[in-house]
């Protein structure tokens, strides 16, 4: 799995001009599946977004995580994450998981999230969304679950 991580002041989603999910402080994240992913890989992810210290303290340093902040988590599904433009003009996305196992896969992320305290707003799966946000900082950090150590 991979994840765009973006510290926030707001973010929203909207699908067809309706909000789908709307935080205030917090993160944004981004969050292709790949072929081959599996729940250990989502349990990592869940706990190192929940857990990662890239909110200010009080001396202006980035020491706190989301949970310590009362920060909220926006989670959309970007399956152009799993793609490869090593090749031609075109992207490819046969490395992309199928569209039943990815939202699967997906809600358990989502899930674990929630399970860590964190409120948690999503997209619409498989839906043309349109994400509006405030980067603060800017600060966004690129998650791979495949380059995590363990």
């Amino acid at each position: 799995m991979k994840i765009v991580l973006q510290r926030v002041k707001e973010a929203r989603v909207t699908v067809e001009g309706r909000v789908e999910g709307s935080i205030g402080r917090g993160l944004c994240l981004l969050v292709g599946v790949e072929k081959g992913d599996r729940e250990v890989e989502a349990d990592w992810l869940a706990a190192k977004v929940a857990e990662l210290r890239i909110f200010p303290d009080e001396n202006d340093k980035m020491n706190l995580s989301v949970k310590e902040v009362g920060g909220s988590v926006l989670a959309v599904s970007q399956f152009t994450l799993a793609s490869s433009i090593r090749k031609g003009r075109r992207p490819s996305f046969d490395n992309a998981e199928t569209p039943g196992r990815a939202a699967e896969l997906f809600d358990y992320f989502v899930g674990k999230l929630r399970e860590q305290g964190l409120e948690v707003q999503t997209g619409v799966f498989q839906a043309m969304m349109e994400v509006h946000l405030i980067n603060d900082g800017p600060v966004t950090f690129i998650l791979d679950s495949r380059l995590k150590q363990l």
